[in-house]
């Protein structure tokens, strides 16, 4: 008989990151030259700012995590890094 929804285990793993680390990672990507989020992950990150993130996750744990900084990280960048809108909207 197999278990319905409500029967089965749900885990909930507490994240090692906090939700500052994992926003700081993703703002270095996206002001950095790597071209995919993968390589920069697991090449730039996992390397060279193991000192500065001791509690570093693994990629897929990583990805798992996103989701819930994703709200924080858009205001961010609404407030901060796209700037003020003078107008005028120039699009190359």
């Amino acid at each position: 008989m197999p278990l319905s929804d409500s029967d089965k285990k749900k885990y909930h793993r507490s994240s090692r990151m906090s939700d500052s680390e994992i926003i700081t990672i993703l703002i270095g990507f996206h002001f950095g030259t790597f071209l995919n989020f993968k390589q920069y992950y697991l090449f730039y990150v996992q390397k060279h700012l193991r000192g500065e993130l001791p509690d570093l996750v693994s990629y897929n744990r990583f990805v798992e995590l996103e989701s819930k900084v994703f709200i924080p990280f858009v205001f961010f960048l609404k407030l901060i890094c796209f700037g003020q809108c003078t107008g005028i909207t120039y699009v190359e």
